[in-house]
């Protein structure tokens, strides 16, 4: 049975296997954390083009959260070592920032979570260097279109947790797309990490109900062919395993008693690429 627990700033947060119900105090936290995500993501756009290297990325993302009074939530975390995963092409997720310069036509995820007061803000976007193929841009602008109506769904009087998987797989399977189950959203806020886990591929009705003051991430990876992944020996970079292209968005979110509160929209309308 899904145990909810009801939380103020001055409470100690654990996980501990309950769905935190924020007051607004959590809301002011995360709409400042979001907020920032979203304006550094926004500035990585003039960045990404080919013969840009992934780590001149992760160094250019670092200084931001440092100059904004935040920290990579990511560096350190389980000993990875960088403050952003960038994954390319056929990297579904974690994605280790690199010398690797980007190619004309390369697809790649920027996934950021600075540590604002407290506070975790993640987000992350597709972004083109140079010009991609068609079935390329495709697969990022239905990827997108599943993270929407993924947050949609979250979004309806009486919406339960796989309400929001079964939108996007609905969507990803018009086009024969394969929906990545290895990986998840989550719930956050003073956690990085933390209840409910938010599969990307479920049955409409079934899972916990939605409850306003719930927080968390949705985050679907999706597969231009099968959906499956495997991580290689660096223990943290997942691929697909057909070497097909995947692609991948994420908003932060919190539940209102009128929808939906997204905390990582661009403040220039700069949600997904072309930009």
């Amino acid at each position: 049975m899904t145990e909810y627990q009801t939380i103020t700033a001055a409470d100690d947060v654990q996980r501990d296997g309950t769905i935190k119900l924020h007051d607004e105090s959590g809301f002011a936290g995360m709409r400042a954390a979001g907020k920032l995500a979203a304006e550094i993501l926004d500035e990585v756009t003039t960045m990404v083009e080919p013969g840009v290297t992934t780590l001149e990325l992760d160094t250019a993302i670092r200084s931001m959260m440092l100059d904004a009074g935040a920290v990579p939530a990511t560096l350190g975390y389980r000993g990875y070592t960088h403050s952003s995963c960038i994954s390319l092409n056929h990297v579904i997720c974690h994605g280790i920032p690199s010398d690797k310069a980007l190619k004309d036509g390369d697809i790649l995820n920027i996934d950021i979570t600075p540590l604002l007061d407290g506070w975790h803000g993640d987000t992350s976007r597709m972004f083109f260097a140079g010009e991609p193929s068609l079935k390329a841009k495709r697969l990022v602008e239905v990827t997108y279109e599943c993270l929407m109506l993924g947050i949609e769904a979250a979004s309806q009087p009486g919406a339960r947790l796989g309400d929001i998987g079964a939108a996007i797989a609905a969507h990803a399977r018009q086009y024969r797309y394969g929906v990545v189950r290895e990986f998840c959203g989550h719930g956050l806020g003073r956690m990085f990490h933390d209840e409910p886990e938010v599969v990307h591929q479920a049955e409409a009705g079934t899972g916990p109900e939605l409850k306003p003051g719930m927080f968390f991430t949705i985050e679907p990876m999706i597969n231009l062919g099968r959906p499956w992944a495997k991580i290689l020996k660096d223990g943290w970079t997942a691929v697909t395993r057909d070497k097909s292209l995947s692609a991948q968005f994420e908003h932060s979110i919190g539940l209102t008693g009128n929808g939906v509160e997204i905390f990582t929209a661009s403040p220039k309308g700069l949600d997904k690429p072309p930009y």
